[in-house]
């Protein structure tokens, strides 16, 4: 009897076993049926109100990132460029508008700044009438490719080497000559800077933009006549002087703003010339006289 109870039990467990494992199947069974059957549930929608574009749109496209420049930078800056009350000074990617404020605030200048982005356009305006010099001083939204440069007396700069590159044809083209160009850390190629100035791990340079002097002139001095021949690269000067039938070479030639310095023979030894740069040729402003006159 104790034998067949234990069999008999086994049985049964081996039974309900069985039963679960079958309900289990119909019940997983029903559930993938039941799944297939119904809908998909819609895609939820995002509020009316809210549109992905707004993030971005009015966001305007910089061509050099924006980052201040300290205010020691700042000041070395305007102090390179020796700004006077009466300078008028451009800064191109004006930022917060600390130069301008400070051209205007510590020197007395005037200025305009041209930025794309609005909200430093703001800023700036905010930051000139807390300095007391907004009437000296103003901001537009501009491209900075397209702004005007033939007032400006001195040109800040601190944008990429690249922009840099691409203002330099229009710096010497529409600049006067003598204007003073700051650019903070980057150079101009192969324009070679004027002054240079290490403040802490910044760099300044500037450049005097020069007069145009490359052509041909007919040179008068002491009473003798020669051949001039000037070829120009930005500030540095080179060329040829042909006196009595003899060619010699201009040595040393460089232009600073609107003047001249070289070293040339005009038949009674090597002299240095130094003048001013006219309209119509060069005239000596101290020492001996002379004038070279163009001549085509």
């Amino acid at each position: 009897m104790g034998g067949q109870g234990k069999r008999d039990s086994h049985m049964a467990s081996r039974s309900i076993r069985w039963l679960l494992a079958i309900f289990g199947v119909v019940a997983v069974a029903a559930a993938a049926f039941l799944m297939l059957r119904s809908p998909p549930a819609p895609p939820q929608q995002a509020p009316a109100a809210f549109n992905p574009a707004d993030f971005v749109r009015g966001r305007p496209k910089l061509d050099a990132p924006y980052v201040a420049t300290d205010y020691n930078v700042v000041d070395a800056m305007l102090a390179m460029a020796e700004v006077r009350p009466d300078d008028y000074v451009v800064d191109l990617g004006s930022g917060d508008g600390r130069i301008l404020i400070a051209a205007a605030r510590s020197h007395g200048a005037r200025g305009l700044g041209i930025e794309i982005d609005p909200r430093r356009i703001r800023e700036s305006n905010r930051n000139a009438q807390a300095a007391g010099v907004a009437h000296r001083v103003s901001f537009r939204r501009e491209d900075l490719f397209r702004t005007p440069l033939a007032e400006a007396d001195v040109l800040t700069l601190y944008l990429l080497p690249e922009i840099n590159i691409r203002l330099r044809p229009r710096i010497l083209a529409e600049m006067r000559p003598g204007t003073r160009v700051i650019s903070h850390q980057y150079d101009m190629g192969d324009w070679h800077h004027d002054q240079r100035q290490v403040i802490g791990r910044s760099t300044i340079f500037m450049w005097i933009v020069p007069g145009r002097v490359e052509g041909r002139y007919r040179l008068t001095a002491d009473g003798r006549s020669a051949d001039l021949v000037l070829n120009q690269q930005y500030q540095r000067v080179e060329g040829s002087v042909t006196a009595n039938g003899i060619t010699t070479r201009v040595e040393q030639g460089r232009i600073t703003g609107d003047r001249i310095r070289f070293i040339a023979n005009v038949g009674d030894g090597r002299r240095t010339f130094e003048g001013r740069i006219g309209q119509n040729g060069l005239e000596s402003q101290r020492g001996r006289p002379w004038r070279a006159v163009r001549a085509g």
